[in-house]
């Protein structure tokens, strides 16, 4: 899976390393006000779901850049989101899109996209989003070999040194969460920098910044855990055109399947235990 993961490169660029503010989705009043049987859906193609995703596409979101198989994190939630809408495996389309293409205005070829879109007030200006399927998680970053490799509980790096971006969730995670003080760099690079020369034990991100960092800057890098979800941070949703008709019935089956365990299971195999970015015990 290392290895995999030394290839999410690309869309973390475009999306997780320039986190901005999020907020919930804006969607339609609800799903109650139209119609959500699969007869009834404006879809892009009549009795199919197109969805639509990056190219090539990166590990853990998707697995060997073959969303069909529904394996890796947001390959999985597709499926589990098509299959709520009523679509069988075999009614799903996938077509590939630009990051930036997806997010400008006009008319989409799909009818919903999922490349690690944050939802923003900004881009709700010109695009709709269902309600999330993620929040990215704070996670820590070290190398083998380091003190703090192996660990597996918050009580564990008491003694750890460990460093944040300032004005950043993940420097409040540091002293709110794990309850010690932090290393404060002017940004992830200078963090990255003092985790190479061994200043620090360990670096705080977010979670797909953690999965880029340790893939791709860090030698031997490793993502050491994930802090247990405190409910906030960067928000993904789906993504759909502007007012489109099916903006309500996506975030439905989205809250759907948060609400039945389905998105959990999901988020658990893709993005814990799959990559070895397990959740730090209290």
């Amino acid at each position: 899976m290392k290895k995999q993961t030394s290839l999410f490169l690309a869309l973390v660029v475009a999306s997780a390393l320039a986190i901005t503010g999020c907020s919930k989705a804006e969607t339609s009043d609800s799903a109650t006000s139209a119609s959500c049987a699969k007869a009834d859906l404006a879809t892009v193609a009549s009795g199919k779901l197109t969805i639509a995703t990056g190219e090539p596409a990166y590990y853990p979101w998707i697995l060997d850049d073959a969303p069909e198989t529904g394996t890796g994190f947001e390959g999985a939630v597709a499926y589990a989101v098509a299959k709520q809408l009523g679509f069988s495996n075999d009614e799903v389309t996938w077509v590939r899109t630009t990051f930036d293409g997806a997010v400008a205005p006009g008319e989409k070829n799909f009818d919903f996209n999922l490349q690690q879109f944050s939802i923003t007030p900004e881009r709700q200006e010109v695009v709709d989003f269902s309600s999330p399927y993620y929040t990215a998680p704070q996670a820590i970053v070290s190398y083998e070999g380091s003190k703090i490799e192996g660990k597996t509980s918050i009580a564990d790096l008491k003694n750890a040194k460990l460093g944040a971006a300032v004005g950043t969730t993940s420097l409040d995670a540091i002293e709110n969460q794990i309850g010690i003080k932090a290393q404060v760099f002017n940004d992830n690079a200078a963090g990255v920098s003092a985790l190479k020369n061994g200043q620090i034990d360990g670096l705080v991100v977010d979670l797909p910044t953690a999965f880029y960092l340790s893939g791709v800057e860090i030698e031997k890098g490793i993502i050491v855990g994930q802090l247990p979800s405190t409910g906030s941070g960067d928000q993904f949703g789906l993504l759909l055109s502007k007012d489109s008709k099916l903006t309500a019935c996506v975030s439905a089956a989205v809250d759907a399947i948060t609400t039945d365990g389905t998105l959990a299971a999901i988020t658990e195999k893709w993005l814990a235990t799959e990559t070895g970015a397990a959740v730090l015990k209290p």
